[in-house]
């Protein structure tokens, strides 16, 4: 069974720079045609895929935020890091990372295209 779990700041100010990691556990993020998202939902508004870096070590980034995001990962830890910065008000979501295949058609914001997810983590952009 995998699973995901993310971590980081819970409160940041604007202007700063976000820094949320997802640790694995229970698969590797270098397994063959995996890729690892993450995603953000603010309050009351859609799901918004923001990037994933794939088994590879790959990235690709949702061109509405790619300016200001960057993906990492550490496979000795099993983990992967996402990097957002010049954070706003806007930015206040609950943020998630789950895995995809890449071997499938579908598109990575789309919610079915991912089998196991973290359960989220609250960022909240606020002086």
């Amino acid at each position: 069974q995998v699973q995901l779990q993310e971590s980081g700041p819970g409160l940041v100010k604007p202007s700063q720079t976000v820094y949320l990691t997802c640790t694995v556990s229970g698969g590797s993020i270098d397994t063959i045609y995996k890729y690892w998202s993450w995603i953000r939902q603010p309050p009351g508004k859609e799901m918004e895929w923001i990037g994933y870096i794939s088994y590879t070590g790959s990235t690709v980034y949702n061109p509405s935020l790619k300016s200001r995001t960057s993906i990492s990962r550490d496979t000795s830890k099993n983990q992967f890091t996402l990097l957002l910065s010049s954070v706003t008000p806007e930015d206040t979501a609950v943020y998630y990372c789950a895995r995809g295949d890449m071997r499938s058609s579908g598109s990575p914001s789309a919610r079915e295209e991912y089998d196991y997810w973290g359960q989220g983590t609250q960022v909240t952009v606020s002086s």
